[in-house]
């Protein structure tokens, strides 16, 4: 379920203070896949421990916060890059 509209209005990445969006099922599909092949990695390095079902994409489409249980997680260190590198 998407986040609500009206807590879209005053949520912001808190790297850049740019406005967030719901992410796609396209993007949630791609991180899904990511995260089927054990490659989904988030921006600490760590492995995500479950799949993305719901996320919120900052307004550049650079990076996405995982939404868990309608809880929008806004710590830089477990958003996940949405431009993926090969994990090292």
């Amino acid at each position: 379920m998407p986040v609500n509209p009206e807590l879209l209005e005053i949520l912001v990445c808190p790297e850049t203070r740019q406005k967030l969006r719901n992410a796609t099922d396209g993007e949630l599909s791609k991180l899904e896949a990511l995260y089927n092949s054990g490659a989904l990695h988030d921006r600490s390095g760590n492995k995500v421990a479950s799949a993305v079902k719901e996320g919120l994409v900052r307004e550049d489409g650079q990076v996405l916060y995982v939404v868990d249980e309608g809880i929008p997680i806004m710590l830089t260190e477990e958003s996940i890059e949405l431009e993926v590198r090969p994990h090292r």
